[in-house]
């Protein structure tokens, strides 16, 4: 099996999306060289986040990332790869340490569902897929929760919210989501992922509908936060 990793990796090299380097036969889709330039996401940080995105909204009980997103660094050019370069499998990857964090911090026994923030039917007709479902799913190959990219999906197109301010972004997204099966969410706790988080206001928009169609506790996730 090892001759036969070995010998496809000669034929099909696999590069790393952040340096162009190829990957060792022990990286997965990411080389440990990149991964530990990434500044990561500690407890004080995300304290700091969750107080700033979320507190006061008291849509999102908890919430837990990875990585802080940094301009023309090694985590841009990986999301980028992930979200317009169909590289899944850095998704999946990601995802699933993601989803090693969230055994960490315990925060597995707490949610029953995990949804991936949908994107809007043109948005995803351009790119083909929603990058936040592949990241889903790497996060659900470690803590096996039901993974449901059904029961929600977006009905508004929203512009980029890179330069709006934070009430602009509030009303862009304001009504964006709609629930398609309200029995599947009803009384379940639900685990928000998106790729990155930077307002909040997408994820909490999305945690309101699904509290007001009768979801539990929400929880949220994601690969990076941003200012």
């Amino acid at each position: 099996m090892y001759f036969i990793t070995e010998l496809l990796d000669f034929c099909l090299p696999r590069i790393c999306p952040s340096c162009n380097n190829k990957l060792k036969l022990s990286e997965e889709c990411i080389c440990i060289s990149c991964l530990n330039k990434i500044l990561r996401a500690d407890t004080t940080r995300i304290n700091y986040e969750y107080q700033k995105k979320f507190k006061t909204g008291g849509i999102i009980s908890e919430f837990t990332s990875l990585f802080v997103f940094e301009k023309d660094k090694e985590l841009q050019r990986i999301i980028h790869s992930i979200k317009y370069g169909n590289n899944f499998r850095a998704g999946e990857s990601l995802g699933k340490l993601l989803g090693d964090k969230l055994l960490n911090v315990g925060l597995t026994r707490e949610f029953d569902l995990i949804i991936p923030v949908p994107l809007h039917q043109l948005k995803k007709a351009e790119r083909g897929y929603n990058q936040s479902y592949y990241i889903s799913r790497g996060v659900n190959r470690r803590i096996k929760k039901v993974l449901d990219k059904g029961s929600v999906k977006r009905i508004k197109f929203t512009e980029t919210q890179t330069s709006m301010n934070i009430q602009e972004r509030e009303r862009n997204i304001k009504g964006a989501f709609k629930v398609n099966n309200n029995e599947s969410i009803s009384g379940k706790n639900i685990l928000i992922v998106d790729d990155v988080i930077t307002s909040g206001n997408t994820v909490s928009e999305l945690g309101r509908t699904l509290k007001n169609k009768g979801a539990g506790i929400i929880y949220a996730a994601s690969i990076a936060i941003a200012d």
